[in-house]
């Protein structure tokens, strides 16, 4: 009998299918990837399996979990077996940990809820998953909360909530979304070491077929509900049939079509910068000390082109970018566009900043949700000396709109009514709304499916040779910077380590920090033809 087994589930909210007739199996030790976009029935089928299901759903098939059977259990004992028989990773950490409790807390909490041990032997459990989940005690003792840690390691923690009680089932639910390609290499192995030391089986849901391709030993694909496609990996690569895993496997390596205009002079010119921030005094007489986040960087880009600024986080990539928006005041060095000076004295230059825009890894967040999408994509019209009113204002509006693929309707609405993918277009549109010269693309695609991902790096291609941007793509997500950069920078601990052109870096490396990331690159067994 296999670990988890599912057959025929069917499920559907308020009366609408949500999934048709689902069936896959899991076996102890196994690593089963289940792929697919967003609304795809990933998450669903997950926790279906849990019977967490949202208000309104009601799931009918076959849903076996260690013999038990899911479906017709009572509340009662799904609450015993949720954290015994089987454990959960969400996608966001921080969400899934409460920001006011100590990390040990949280652990401990996991083993008091479902045994009755003492309070002291459920920390000293907790201490341990936290050491296997590669949080030793001396870097990160149990009294530290979730704020105080990287996004990597907040997702150790949650992993060592997962296994705190050594399920038979792990289920992990787009746990690297978001992650630089190193932490989430990390990640994964750690998956795999702890899977294959406790025996247990592991569901992996992702959107990236590329994850998971060195890495499960099974792989379902599942389109609307419905499993197109599965087979065991690497043999599925080999031998795709459906359209729609073609599609995919496609979409997770596209290059967009570029036309080049790239010219000689630059539009953006950085000398000698140099970003300090005042750390906290160790006694209150002590002298004030500083940590560098940016330490001497230089570089041109020049007018049309495509640049990529990758590295870690923590790098110093976001407070650059502070920087070249005239958001932060550096301690050294200039910043000039188009020859001007971002900085005009102690004031950004609004000449100067009405000339670039910024599009953020998350639009929802990058939004107020209370406001129309019409007043969003204006916002930046507050930048122009005499902003345009009536007639004028809804023509730039709609303009805006439609040169992303949106309609004019769609000014009206709010921004909780759109798709991920929606919402990162009607963040172009904002940027492009007062026709700026620069727009700074800062992650901003890296929580997409890898298929609208592919749709949005085609229209900023569009975009680019219709208006005649220039990109600065800042991104921990090698494969799309390869994929659309000129040229390429590598940043690491403040500074720019390499720099070049994009195919001489990623095929004869030098600095052996560029090697580490290039080397963390999920790779694809190859295409289907």
């Amino acid at each position: 009998m296999s670990l988890l087994e599912i057959t025929g589930l069917n499920m559907e909210i308020h009366g609408t299918p949500v999934l048709r007739d689902v069936s896959l199996c899991i076996e102890a030790g196994q690593i089963v990837g289940i792929i697919g976009e967003s609304g795809s029935g990933k998450s669903m089928t997950a926790f279906s399996v849990m019977q967490l299901l949202p208000e309104g759903g009601q799931a009918r098939g076959t849903v076996r979990l260690s013999g038990h059977d899911m479906l017709a259990l009572p509340e009662e004992a799904l609450c015993k077996l949720r954290g015994n028989e089987v454990g959960m990773v969400f996608q966001e950490p921080m969400t899934a940990l409460n920001p006011i409790q100590q990390i040990g807390a949280q652990v401990a909490e996991t083993i008091l809820i479902h045994e009755s041990v003492s309070r002291s032997e459920a920390f000293t459990r907790a201490r341990e998953a936290l050491n296997r989940c590669e949080l030793p005690e001396d870097k990160f003792p149990m009294s530290r909360y979730p704020h105080e840690l990287s996004g990597g390691q907040r997702q150790r923690v949650v992993i060592a909530m997962a296994i705190a009680l050594q399920p038979k089932l792990l289920i992990a639910d787009e746990p690297t979304t978001a992650l630089d390609v190193t932490t989430q290499a990390e990640v994964l192995r750690l998956l795999k070491r702890l899977t294959a030391e406790d025996g247990m089986g592991l569901m992996l849901i992702t959107h990236d077929l590329a994850v998971v391709a060195d890495m499960a030993d099974h792989i379902v694909i599942m389109r609307a509900g419905e499993v197109v496609e599965s087979g065991p990996c690497p043999a599925l690569f080999d031998r795709m049939q459906h359209p729609y895993s073609r599609a995919l496997l496609a979409a997770s390596d596209h290059q967009p079509d570029r036309q080049e205009h790239v010219l000689k002079e630059p539009l953006l010119s950085l000398q000698n910068v140099v970003r300090d921030y005042a750390l906290p005094r160790s006694k209150l007489f002590a002298k004030q000390g500083y940590f560098r986040a940016v330490n001497g960087v230089s570089f041109n880009v020049r007018r049309g082109e495509n640049l990529g600024l990758v590295g870690e986080s923590g790098c110093g990539k976001s407070t650059l970018t502070r920087a070249i928006l005239g958001l932060e005041q550096v301690q050294g060095g200039s910043i000039t566009l188009d020859g001007e000076a971002v900085f005009s004295g102690k004031q950004p230059n609004r000449a100067v900043r009405r000339k670039m825009q910024v599009v953020f890894q998350d639009p929802y967040g990058s939004f107020n949700p209370r406001w129309t999408v019409r007043r969003l994509v204006c916002e930046p019209f507050h930048l122009l000396d005499t902003p345009p009113q009536g007639d004028a204002r809804e023509a730039a509006l709609s303009q805006a709109l439609e040169s992303v693929g949106l309609a004019t309707e769609d000014a009206d609405k709010y921004i909780h009514e759109f798709s991920g993918g929606q919402r990162q277009r009607i963040a172009i549109a904002r940027a492009l709304i007062i026709k700026p010269e620069l727009i700074i693309l800062d992650e901003a695609v890296s929580a997409l499916d890898v298929s609208i991902r592919a749709q949005i790096l085609d229209l900023l291609a569009d975009l680019g040779a219709r208006f005649g941007l220039t990109y600065l793509f800042i991104s921990h997500d090698l494969s799309v910077v390869r994929n659309v950069c000129d040229r390429c920078l590598v940043m690491q601990a403040g500074e720019i380590v390499e720099r070049g052109l994009t195919a001489d870096i990623f095929e004869r490396p030098q600095h052996e920090y560029t090697k580490q990331l290039i080397a963390a690159v999920p790779q694809l067994p190859g295409k289907a033809e």
